[in-house]
């Protein structure tokens, strides 16, 4: 698969009891995949995958597989709290037809390099699937550094891309200097994708997408042309929504935005709680604001 694009961080819809809502879930995936994403990725963060039980994953992604069928690649998140069950998850997602992974930290551990070398290795060998590290310190207190990156990579011939969200953007020049273009190195936070493009990142795992497709594909095509007034533009306009992916409840955030405008609902899974009295006031405030003046309609 080719490592390049939009690729969504697809949420994870829910009916009012509860359940995954697959009807939606598809029809999202395949009008994510008709409106320029370049591939697809559930289970992540922002799916809410530490909420959902392994037959809802393995479902999720066979749903999100049927949906966009050859048009572009579903790539799994791998994320557990035991390597076992990684390595179980990334084994689920071949079977049911993924085309990558994105491997992930375990759930609360955070260790030493050894030890964490062990674990991404152990998911990274456990298919032939070509996969992408996620480097987010910030959720998850680990962080891969450059030298890191740089072994994985050596070690590991399905390494193919990295997904850096520390927030600082040095980070994808650091790992170019040590490995040039051997990984694709893609955007993780949604307000950062123009100034890591302009440093070498190809590829953006988005958030907003999930409501706002043509803006964000366009955004990203004019990152990768370089600097024009057009991109300072879309930019400008875009970024009080893109900020609303890089603080705690961005998932309530992301999916209001998404009922904003009628793709999607609301609701969210405990722990996490749909925003009310003025924390959704002011979200909402942010919100239409940007959309009573949306440059691309």
């Amino acid at each position: 698969m080719r490592w390049y694009g939009v690729m969504p961080a697809i949420t994870t819809p829910f009916l009012e009891n509860g359940d995954v809502d697959h009807e939606f879930l598809g029809r999202h995936a395949s009008w994510l995949a008709g409106h320029g994403a370049t591939g697809i990725v559930p289970l992540g963060s922002l799916g809410e995958g530490a909420s959902l039980s392994p037959a809802e994953k393995r479902a999720v992604l066979e749903t999100c597989v049927a949906a966009v069928g050859t048009r572009i690649p579903i790539i799994a998140g791998i994320a557990a709290a035991s390597t076992a069950d990684a390595v179980g998850l990334a084994r689920m997602a071949n079977d049911v037809g993924c085309s990558g992974l994105m491997v992930l930290p375990p759930y609360v551990y955070a260790s030493d390099w050894p030890e964490m070398r062990a674990h991404v290795s152990a998911v990274l060998e456990a298919t032939p699937l070509s996969s992408m590290l996620y480097n987010n310190p910030i959720a998850y207190r680990t962080d891969f550094l450059p030298e890191q990156v740089e072994e994985l990579a050596a070690k590991h011939d399905n390494l193919h891309a990295m997904k850096e969200s520390s927030g600082d953007v040095r980070r994808v020049s650091a790992v170019r200097a040590r490995i040039g273009d051997r990984l694709a190195i893609f955007a993780g936070l949604d307000d950062l994708i123009v100034e890591c493009a302009h440093v070498g990142a190809t590829g953006w795992i988005a958030g907003l997408v999930n409501a706002l497709p043509v803006e964000s594909v366009r955004l990203f095509e004019l990152s990768q042309a370089g600097p024009s007034r057009e991109l300072d533009e879309l930019y400008q306009w875009f970024l009080p929504l893109l900020r609303l992916d890089t603080v705690p409840k961005f998932v309530q955030l992301i999916k209001l935005v998404q009922a904003e405008v009628g793709m999607g609902s609301e609701r969210t899974r405990p722990p996490r709680l749909a925003l009310e009295g003025a924390e959704r006031d002011e979200a909402l405030r942010v919100i239409r604001a940007a959309l009573s003046t949306r440059p691309i309609r």
